[in-house]
């Protein structure tokens, strides 16, 4: 995170926060693990520390530091990676302590458990065919009918992999063209539809992995004819 970078966050302007902030592996220039930096935006905060499986939940053990006026407080931590859950503690202004999930993790524990996990995608997307035909897909020209999805509710119990093969299907047989989901980002009620979002980076647990995520969005790239 470079002093342009810390500009643009004082300014409300950093267009790709997900880069600097929440937890990130660090590797060498060799490719060795180093560890993972963890960064969150609390302006008001009097102190914050990270909590997790790494240190038994204990704040007294990783205090973070500040970044100045930015309104960042930071730490690096050796030897945690992929798949350690961990939150923020943050101390108010009010005096009092209180645990946050990370807004900008990207995976966390299955509802209603609420702590962040550290995560590093393994997928490798094929779908470089559809990527290549976007750009030259224009919606005025063609026909467009959208197909909007809640997928807690659409068929109940399903996971992200086996919502592809379905969901597919029954947008091939009814002759829908697009799918709209309604938000898939983690958030803590599930009778909701997903708005109370405690996660923006994140898609919930609920239904598998990030990387089964993208392996839905995949699939469902895969069954699309020439746009």
């Amino acid at each position: 995170m470079g002093e342009f970078d810390l500009h643009l966050i004082g300014e409300g302007r950093h267009e790709r926060l997900w880069e600097f902030l929440g937890a990130h592996e660090q590797f060498s220039s060799k490719g060795e693990f180093l560890g993972t930096c963890f960064r969150v935006w609390a302006p008001n905060a009097r102190a914050v520390s990270l909590i997790g499986d790494h240190n038994s939940w204990d704040r007294a053990k990783d205090p973070m530091h500040s970044l100045g006026e930015s309104g960042i407080w930071e730490i690096t931590i050796a030897d945690i990676g992929k798949g350690s859950r961990y939150k923020f503690a943050i101390h108010g202004k009010d005096g009092r302590w209180v645990d946050h999930a990370d807004p900008m993790a990207q995976a966390t524990e299955v509802p209603p458990l609420t702590a962040s996990v550290i995560w590093r995608s393994e997928y490798q997307w094929r779908d470089s065919d559809w990527m290549k035909a976007r750009k030259g897909f224009e919606p005025w020209r063609s026909p467009v009918s959208i197909y909007e999805v809640h997928l807690g509710s659409w068929r109940p119990g399903l996971t992200y992999r086996e919502v592809a093969t379905q969901l597919g299907e029954y947008l091939i047989e009814h002759g829908f063209t697009h799918v709209e989901l309604l938000p898939v980002c983690e958030h803590p009620y599930s009778p909701s539809w997903g708005y109370q979002v405690t996660s923006y980076f994140a898609p919930t647990s609920r239904f598998g992995t990030p990387d089964d995520l993208k392996y839905m969005i995949d699939h469902l790239h895969s069954l699309v004819g020439p746009l």
